[in-house]
């Protein structure tokens, strides 16, 4: 099996994992603790429109603050144990949902709170190339996405009997091994600093917390479901 890393675009035309560690990627695999489907939406905008056809519930950021008018932000701390009145998650954030725009492969989401889980889903759908591709920030490359998409990486090299697997992604996951070092690394990074400074540090420090969850979405029909 071909295994590989890339930034914001995906390589494959098998299975691509999306990771946004701060903090997209988060927010979506704990908040189908919850719920039963979730909408990305690219524009605050289009978000809005959707509710008012099919209901559900508004999170969603921009820049890292919470969209005017939405009833929860991008903050997987609050929405792991939100207790919604509906089934239905509409969301939208500056880079996750983006990236999950331009994908032409079969997508799952992975973070480090659910990196073995989303690597092991990876390998059952997969038959030739698993692709796990980096959201970034902004165009630029994000050290926590890194950092995650090693955790994920290392997980399926250990799963492969077969694995063909880029000296980029063989860099990440040597990064990842000390945990110490990827964890002092993910709180002082651009991202985690600035979020912190927005007051979301319970958020930070739950995104840098490792295999904490076996929820693995999966986006099909332009819709993140739990993937069984």
């Amino acid at each position: 099996m071909k295994v590989t890393l890339s930034f914001e675009e995906s390589t494959s035309s098998d299975v691509s994992i999306m990771v946004d560690a701060l903090r997209a990627s988060t927010t979506i695999t704990l908040a189908l603790n919850n719920f039963k489907r979730i909408i990305p939406c690219f524009t605050p905008e289009e978000a809005l429109d959707l509710k008012e056809k099919v209901g559900g519930i508004l999170a969603g950021e921009r820049n890292g603050k919470q969209i005017e008018g939405f009833e929860l932000g991008n903050s997987p701390y609050v929405i792991k144990d939100f207790e919604p009145s509906q089934d239905t998650l509409i969301f939208t954030s500056t880079n996750g949902t983006r990236i999950l725009e331009n994908m032409n492969s079969k997508v799952l989401v992975g973070s480090l709170v659910n990196a073995k889980a989303v690597a092991l889903k990876s390998i059952k759908l997969a038959s030739e190339h698993i692709d796990v591709v980096m959201a970034g920030v902004k165009g630029e490359f994000a050290i926590e996405d890194f950092l995650a998409a090693g955790e994920i990486l290392y997980w399926i090299n250990e799963n492969l009997d077969e694995c063909e697997l880029s000296e980029y992604g063989q860099s990440a996951i040597l990064k990842t091994r000390d945990n110490e070092s990827l964890r002092d690394t993910f709180l002082n990074s651009r991202t985690a600093k600035r979020l912190i400074e927005l007051g979301y540090k319970s958020d930070v420090e739950l995104c840098c917390l490792k295999n904490i969850s076996d929820n693995v979405a999966i986006y099909e029909n332009n819709e993140l479901t739990l993937y069984i």
